[in-house]
């Protein structure tokens, strides 16, 4: 029988893959490198077998990892097989039976399938004996996942068939029947379509509860049973969504390039390939599913059917879940298999493929969000009022603002905002968070993409997890928790890696290098947003390209480099799409005006403000028209600054954006002490003294100390073990406890996805900051504050 190869594990991120990992030769690309320890499951000898093994294309990223375990590490495997072939036959027998159990979906059979068989269990002792596998009262422990491997492929075939017959003979009980199907086709002997057509069944039955394991597991089996090849190729379509959806990334390319799933294809772009490519990908599926429906309706379907948006999905009669090519309107799961609770189709007849039609559109506007070319949401939009489907509200929103209707982009992506009720589907969730950022709304967009992140976990989507991580991002650094977003951050970054989503590892990158700026790492800054540009750059990628220069020029701000950050952000104005992006490009604006001011630059400041005071006025954000009163107050002479910083602040009581409230006090402050107004300086600056140092912002205190001292007033620095969470970044702190706990700086950066300098850099700054000499008071210092 086929095997198919277990799911990539995540988490795995061993110390002991350092040594090894030093032998293998020039550095892999990180998104690489991460799933390589999970292909190895985290066993040192299987990655440094794996590595030379792989293809030129392979180790760049370029094409998808071997799949099967003989072609990820053969002699390891070779090695475990001899070990267990000179057990006694009862002994193998065993463990044939316990690793088809498990190998590779868990069915918890094995104790039953022991009874029905009457074998004796007392014949694994010589398996204990030789620390291959032991027994428990649930089944058996296999030493590690290579020796269950192993154990399954030292078996005959006939062996393993008949394995898997007893294992289905005993798989009875409620919700059982997915994995007795599964069993019931690793035991056939050949194609068959009875079976093709009842492990298609059962695919739908795990996949409606999540369990995108069996489910591509029981699709890519069906497929080997099937000799039709037009339905082969849609089988290997659903099962390469369900493989994409559980997070192994490199097995679904694999099984796309084997089938017509051309929609996933363009998905699949846009995490990992050229962003620009995916759109047209994505658009050019979308119009032929679009067409496909018309095709579908009884006599012509018309508008009726068709005013359907990616927003108001309505639950149909039958599996309208699923779909691939127009030829089959079912050929793989994908996000509208779970629609928003409070939508109501206006749709009299179900279709399927009109379904697709419109989540493709929704996947092309993420598509032209990353690569910062918004004037394709207008392409997409025209291309969906050509064929009568009302476009997704965050597409419809993002057109009307390229247009400059900006009260019309406003009404939209409050509509779509609005979508994001608990349980709902967590694609049109983190659409509701991207609309609601655009809407300055960040509280909204944290809501939103928690949620997005909660029903992807429940629903075993663990690709889309990551996906809301990089939008949860900006509302975290926005509403002032640099130091848990960046933790936050940094593991969703080894998600995005571990699920082939570079392009998404790329722009958490490029937030984590924002948080850098803003807890003061400038090394880690400069060289987080390098990786982010780097990657950004060869895929068209604007959006993290975008955000790691504002991080880079934050970075310069805060540290007085004004000439710096004003040259960095006119540049970032300038770049068009695939370098630049127009939204970070306008959320920056309220910075480049601070940065243009100090260096005396104020004409195109004055330009950028408009556009920006338009948008606000538009949207009526507190937040955004708090930072646009600051802006104003900048450009002002003198006095009439005042008022104008008064403004800013009674509007920023209204919104969340308390980092920025703190630099609008700094700002204010610093304005009052010039004009000699001393006593309230002293209390702004203060009041944004306290705030930096709560928030981790070390050079941005140090500007409000600055001012301070400026005042002659003076300024104490906290210190102790109490507060030891406050003086170090959440990635120092990471550091640190890693160091703590026995860690080599190059174990450290193996696990952070760093490089050993900068490991070096941080526990510098780490011993610098707590004023001590070495690790082992560092141990004590942890100690005593509990860490």
């Amino acid at each position: 029988m086929t095997s198919v190869n277990p799911p990539p594990q995540p988490r795995i991120s061993p110390p002991e893959l350092t040594d090894a990992w030093q032998q293998l030769g020039p550095p892999l690309p990180e998104g690489v490198r991460v799933r390589v320890l999970c292909a190895a499951y985290g066993d040192p000898r299987a990655a440094a077998e794996l590595v030379p093994l792989l293809t030129e294309r392979q180790a760049a990223g370029l094409d998808p990892l071997p799949a099967e375990p003989a072609a990820l590490a053969p002699e390891l495997l070779r090695a475990h097989r001899r070990a267990i072939r000179v057990l006694p036959d009862d002994t193998r027998l065993l463990l044939l039976l316990a690793a088809a159990d498990q190998y590779p979906v868990q069915t918890h059979a094995f104790l039953r399938a022991v009874a029905a068989a009457r074998l004796d269990t007392g014949a694994l002792e010589p398996a204990e004996t030789a620390g291959i596998a032991h027994a428990t009262a649930g089944g058996v422990v296999f030493r590690d996942a290579w020796t269950r491997i192993a154990a399954y492929e030292s078996g005959s075939s006939a062996d393993r068939r008949d394995m898997h017959r007893l294992l289905a003979r005993v798989l009875h009980g409620d919700g059982e029947s997915p994995r007795r199907s599964w069993h019931r086709g690793a035991g056939a002997l050949g194609p068959s379509a009875r079976l093709v057509a009842e492990l298609g069944g059962a695919a739908h039955e795990a996949r409606e509860v999540g369990d995108h394991l069996l489910a591509g597991s029981l699709g890519e089996r069906a497929a080997a049973l099937s000799s039709d090849s037009r339905e082969r190729s849609r089988l290997l379509s659903r099962a390469a969504a369900d493989t994409w959806h559980r997070g192994d990334g490199d097995r679904a390319r694999g099984l796309v390039a084997s089938s017509d799933g051309s929609a996933l294809g363009g998905m699949l772009a846009l995490r990992s390939g050229n962003a620009t490519e995916a759109f047209d990908q994505l658009l050019t599926a979308a119009v032929r599913h679009a067409r496909a429906a018309l095709e579908q309706g009884s006599g012509g379907i018309g508008a009726s059917v068709l005013n359907r948006s990616a927003e108001d999905q309505g639950p149909h009669s039958g599996p309208a879940e699923r779909f691939g090519t127009p030829d089959d309107p079912y050929a793989y799961p994908y996000a509208t298999r779970y629609p928003h609770p409070d939508s109501q189709s206006s749709r009299s007849v179900p279709n399927p493929a009109l379904d697709v039609a419109v989540h493709l559109l929704a996947r092309a506007t993420e598509a032209a969000v990353y690569t910062g070319d918004l004037r394709r949401c207008r392409e997409a939009a025209t291309v969906a009022a050509r064929l009568g489907i009302i476009p997704p509200g965050t597409l419809a929103g993002l057109a009307a603002a390229v247009e400059g209707r900006y009260e019309d982009a406003r009404n939209l992506l409050k509509a779509a905002a609005g979508r994001c009720g608990p349980g709902g589907d967590p694609t049109l969730l983190i659409h509701s968070g991207i609309a609601a950022l655009l809407l300055g709304d960040h509280s909204g967009a944290e809501r939103a993409t928690v949620r997005a992140a909660a029903s992807a976990r429940a629903r075993g989507e663990t690709v889309t997890v990551p996906q809301a991580m990089e939008f949860r991002a900006y509302a975290d650094f926005w509403t002032g928790r640099p130091r848990a977003a960046e933790a936050a951050a940094a593991d969703a970054l080894w998600q995005a890696y571990a699920t082939g989503q570079d392009n998404g590892a790329c722009h958490l990158q490029a937030a984590l290098a924002m948080f850098a700026a803003v807890t003061g790492d400038g090394e880690v800054c400069r060289e987080r947003a390098e990786a982010a540009r780097t990657h950004a750059r060869a895929h068209g990628l604007g959006l993290p390209a975008a955000l790691a220069l504002w991080a880079l020029a934050f970075l310069d701000l805060s540290t007085g480099r004004f000439e710096s950050a004003t040259a960095r952000l006119r540049a970032l104005a300038g770049f068009g799409p695939g370098h630049g992006h127009r939204a970070i490009r306008h959320l920056a604006t309220p910075h480049y005006v601070e940065a243009a001011v100090r260096t005396g630059d104020t004409r195109v400041a004055r330009a950028a403000h408009a556009d920006y005071d338009r948008w606000a006025t538009a949207v009526r954000s507190p937040d955004d028209l708090a930072l646009s009163a600051r802006c104003r107050a900048l450009l002002a002479p003198g006095a009439e600054a005042v008022d104008h910083y008064r403004t800013a602040l009674d509007l920023h009581g209204h919104g969340t954006r308390d980092f920025e409230r703190a630099r609008t006090e700094l700002l204010f402050g610093s304005a009052l002490r010039r004009l000699r107004q001393r006593a309230e300086a002293r209390d702004r600056l203060h009041s944004a003294l306290e705030a930096f140092e709560t928030f981790g912002a070390p050079h941005c205190a140090t500007q409000a100390r600055a001012e301070l001292r400026a005042l002659g007033a003076p300024v104490t620095v906290t210190s102790g073990p109490a507060d030891l969470t406050a003086r170090l970044t959440a990635q120092q702190l990471m550091v640190a406890r890693m160091a703590a706990d026995g860690a080599t700086n190059r174990e450290i950066a193996v696990r952070l996805a760093l490089s050993p300098r900068t490991i070096d850099h941080h526990l510098r700054g780490v011993f610098s900051r707590l004023g001590i000499r070495s690790r082992i008071e560092l141990v004590r210092l942890l100690g005593e504050a509990g860490l």
